[in-house]
């Protein structure tokens, strides 16, 4: 039997809120997805060189200590490591892509899964806000709670309706 979804907690504004984290998080997806894709152009080339031209094109001094990290990072790159990061990268967006589709539709997994990867960033952002506080900061704080908050109303909600604990949802 095909049982529609339950209603979204709050009705009309709880779908919309959760197809607007479903919007955030196909973005963030596709940011790391192109990302991902750089790396990988990348690969094979030299990167000291391009660091040292990105340094002097930005009128930086690399001698100075940040550039000198920066130039001496990348320098360290290999290919190897650039396809680490690169598949890394697109791991995490193949997972934010596959969230904001089960949130789009309403699946109870990506809503867990939601609630659960906001979470994990709240302490480390308390810690931030302690350590540097700022509007950004607060920003971000704020919105993380209310993407886990809107994902816990609608987990609430559809464990009310019983839909749950259904294996097809």
């Amino acid at each position: 039997m095909n049982r529609p979804p339950p209603p979204a907690a709050g009705g009309a504004f709880g779908r919309r809120a959760i197809r607007a984290v479903a919007a955030i998080e196909a973005l963030k997806g596709a940011v790391v997805l192109l990302a991902a894709s750089g790396l990988l152009s990348l690969v094979h080339r030299d990167l000291h060189a391009m660091a040292a031209a990105l340094v002097a094109h930005a009128h930086l001094n690399p001698a100075a200590h940040y550039p000198r990290i920066f130039v001496d990072a990348a320098s360290h790159l290999d290919s190897a490591n650039l396809r680490w990061l690169a598949l890394g990268a697109a791991v995490y967006a193949l997972l934010r892509l596959a969230e904001a589709w089960g949130l789009y539709r309403e699946r109870g997994w990506a809503e867990l899964l939601a609630a659960a990867s906001g979470a994990l960033y709240v302490p480390v952002e308390l810690f931030e806000l302690v350590r540097r506080p700022g509007w950004l900061g607060v920003a971000l704080l704020t919105v993380n709670l209310a993407v886990v908050a809107v994902m816990l109303r609608a987990l609430a909600a559809r464990r009310e309706s019983g839909a749950l604990h259904d294996r097809r949802r």
